[in-house]
């Protein structure tokens, strides 16, 4: 049987009918039509179905939906401002992180999360950072620049705050 459940997804509150072990990954893809969040290997490992879930990083494919009730969710739709690329995106794009672009969404959030609390990291710490995010294209070395890029921006913004 159906439940109802709140979910704020990118700042924005849904209401959906949800099936109980309906995972959060299908919740957001079939439920939301947001299908920026990928289904790799729907165990975990993968880190292609990653969210940020109130502010910490998650596999959307190990999640009920109903467990995220009332939470405050993140998907890669959520980066942009109108056609302004997050600075995780935008660095991504311009070092060419990207390759077939499958594990992408997850990698930038989980980038994102990472430097969040560590602006400073060096590559060591950042390969460790997305450890849980596998990429098959490449070899993460266009990623650890894209992701080092991004960090400008982030102890930019410590410096300001400081």
């Amino acid at each position: 049987m159906k439940r109802l459940i709140t979910l704020i997804v990118n700042g924005q509150t849904y209401e959906v009918a949800v099936e109980p072990r309906q995972s959060l990954l299908q919740v957001l893809r079939e439920e939301l039509h947001l299908t920026g969040t990928k289904e790799g290997c729907s165990e975990g490992e993968c880190g292609a179905c990653t969210v940020i879930l109130d502010g910490k990083t998650v596999d959307a494919c190990l999640i009920f939906g109903v467990e995220a009730n009332g939470r405050h969710i993140v998907t890669i739709e959520g980066l942009a401002t109108g056609e302004e690329l997050h600075p995780v995106q935008k660095a991504f794009a311009d070092y060419g992180g990207v390759q077939c672009g499958f594990c992408t969404p997850g990698m930038i959030l989980a980038a994102k999360a990472f430097l969040e609390t560590n602006p400073n990291a060096t590559d060591e710490e950042i390969r460790w950072g997305i450890a849980g995010n596998l990429c098959r294209c490449t070899g993460y070395v266009k990623i650890v620049e894209a992701i080092k890029a991004a960090a400008h921006h982030y102890r930019a913004m410590a410096a300001m705050q400081g």
